[in-house]
Formats: structure tokens, sequence, C-alpha cells
């Protein structure tokens, strides 16, 4: 029998094991997404049909420095919170053009979870691994 009760690191290993998780779920999605753009023209041609032609490599380029910074992030606290924050935004926007263009729920919802899911890794970057 223990003497000290140690169920709270348990805890604490299991949070960390799904906040790991998500980084890297959201890292790898994004650099699949940037890949597929690069080898599919559905990807390009949906940048065509919102009129946003001109800014799908920058937005590319974006997700893939976010991504990378996902991961850098599991060691450098400061990149992890800009690079989590930055593909929220990024999803947020991406979530406003489908909801201009009427695209159904569906279709609308990547965008959704992703944005969620990087508030989520930011906001536990920020509330419970302080430095």
């Amino acid at each position: 029998m223990c003497v000290f009760d140690l169920s709270f690191l348990e805890d604490h290993i299991n949070m960390y094991f799904i906040f790991v998780s998500c980084v890297l779920v959201s890292s790898i999605s994004f650099f699949a997404y940037a890949v597929s753009y690069f080898s599919s023209p559905h990807m390009k041609n949906e940048f065509k049909r919102f009129e946003l032609e001109k800014l799908g490599l920058l937005t590319i380029i974006l997700q893939i420095l976010g991504a990378l910074g996902l991961l850098i992030g599991l060691f450098i606290k400061p990149i992890l919170l800009i690079s989590s924050g930055g593909l929220a935004v990024l999803m947020l926007l991406g979530l406003l053009v489908r909801i201009k263009s009427k695209d159904s729920f569906w279709v609308s919802f990547p965008a959704l979870f992703y944005m969620v899911l990087n508030v989520y890794i930011l906001y536990t970057g920020i509330n419970e691994w302080k430095d």
C-alpha cells in the first residue's frame, strides 16, 4: 500500500497525453492539407470558387508554418501559443468564407472543428502548462 496519493499525477499525465495528441492531430492535418493543395486540383479550385485564388499559396504557407510551429511549440511555449492562435484565426476566416458562400454545415465543419481544436490548444497552453 502506498502512503502517498499519486492520483493527481496520473490525471496530469492523462491530460498532457490528450493535449499532445490534439497538437499532433492538428499539425499532421495541416501538413496533409498543404500536401493536398499541391497534389490535387480540388484544393486550388476551392480557392477559385471563393474568388480567393491569389490567397491560396499564402494560406498554405501560413498553415505549414502553423503546423510546424505546433510541433516546435511542444518544446517552446510561445511558439505553440502563436501557432495555435494563428491557426484558430485562419480557420475562423475559412469558416466565415464558407458561411458567406452558403456552404452546408458538413462542408464547413472541418474549419469549425480545427478552429475549436486550436482554441483548445491555445487555452490549454496558456492555462495548464504555465512556466
